[in-house]
């Protein structure tokens, strides 16, 4: 960001390497290892730079391999990573998948990484400030005390002025319980402007089952987004009544980083100016894409087909088939759909390959996932 207008948004966390079996063999059974690149918030960052929005990453990386080929990767997003620290003294975070025909586990080498030693200094670069958006996620806060502190001095504080803070839960079992957590993120979320929940995680961490009681447990922030798996998600403003769509039906060729794509089609639509069920079908669309690829990030959607489905009756909605309708065209290159023998997975995806339970359970092959069956609406699809 030198010589030119500042980030319309600013993301920060923790973006792990990712290594994982390049024939889904178990890890103990693996003879070779793909590297990735992985984070909640640099997957949204990369999402929403994309849809055409400039966008920043603030975070720490080790100055190591593993931290340059971080950087490397989201830069090459089109997100700026000028307030990412190279820390001399911290590793890179980095974590292992393992598949298994039951499940997909992980293991993490993330304790003490450069990322854990973040703190609320990390949003006191002057080139961050004019930002319309700062987003945060229930993961960082986990990470450390440092961290915690940074999460709650940016929905407190408000070091960039101007800009909404939306929070996406991202309750993550593993690195802390639900009896451990509740009341930290309830806390947290309640103090943003925007929320992004999946209906199970709210029920794991607060007992809450429908959106209605999620956005009365949450009363302060200006719109609540709350995710149900297959079934849609709901968008609960503080004034006015509540707009739920329904998921679309996809093919699934790996659910991991489909919670942040929806994240990324919803604000970007957010910033955009469009109302709440044009935001929530901007969601599933961005989410759908990323379904349909074996990464965390897919390449965007075409602008005219957002613009296209945001047009549509609710009948037209209804019947939308994204592979017809050309939403997924253009994924061939990224390894998906296309060339992955089509259909590879669906159903109920519960959780993604995450922190959050290791695990990614396929169904019936083609049936109706979208926001949530695979990781978006769970709360538990991403890093």
């Amino acid at each position: 960001m030198t010589g030119g207008p500042g980030p319309e948004v600013v993301t920060v966390g923790e973006t792990m390497v990712v290594m994982s079996p390049t024939d889904a063999a178990p890890l103990e059974r693996a003879d070779r290892l793909r590297l990735g690149v992985g984070g909640a918030e640099s997957n949204l960052a990369i999402g929403l730079a994309g849809l055409g929005h400039r966008v920043a990453w603030v975070s720490r990386v080790g100055d190591d391999p593993f931290g340059r080929m971080v950087l490397r990767e989201v830069a090459g997003g089109g997100v700026d990573v000028a307030s990412v620290a190279l820390d001399a003294d911290a590793p890179t975070g980095v974590y292992f998948k393992d598949p298994r025909p039951e499940a997909t586990g992980v293991h993490y080498y993330r304790a003490g990484s450069a990322a854990s030693r973040l703190g609320p200094g990390a949003l006191d670069d002057p080139r961050l400030a004019g930002a319309r958006l700062l987003h945060l996620s229930g993961i960082t806060p986990v990470l450390s005390e440092s961290c915690r502190a940074l999460v709650a001095h940016a929905v407190d504080d408000r070091p960039l002025r101007d800009a909404l803070v939306s929070f996406d839960v991202n309750h993550r079992p593993r690195l802390w319980p639900a009896a451990r957590a509740a009341d930290v993120l309830r806390d947290l979320a309640d103090r943003a402007d925007i929320v992004l929940v999946g209906l199970d995680e709210a029920e794991r961490l607060w007992g809450t089952a429908d959106p209605q009681a999620v956005r009365r447990l949450l009363s302060r922030p200006a719109t609540v987004v709350v995710k149900d798996g297959a079934v849609g998600a709901t968008a609960l403003p503080r004034a006015g009544p509540a707009v739920f769509v329904p998921a679309l039906r996809t093919p699934v060729v790996e659910p991991v980083g489909a919670g942040d794509a929806f994240a990324a089609g919803y604000l970007s639509a957010v910033l955009r100016g469009l109302d709440h069920a044009a935001a929530l079908r901007c969601g599933h669309v961005v989410a759908v894409r990323a379904l349909a690829v074996p990464g965390d990030c897919a390449p965007p959607p075409r602008r005219r087909d957002l613009d296209g489905v945001v047009a549509l009756t609710a009948d037209g909605w209804a019947a939308l088939d994204p592979v017809a309708a050309g939403l997924l065209d253009g994924l061939a290159d990224s390894g998906g759909l296309a060339d992955s023998g089509g259909l590879a997975g669906g159903g109920d995806l519960a959780g993604g390959v995450a922190e959050g339970g290791g695990t990614a359970v396929a169904g019936d092959a083609g049936a109706h996932v979208g926001t949530g069956a695979a990781g978006p609406g769970n709360g538990r699809g991403s890093r």
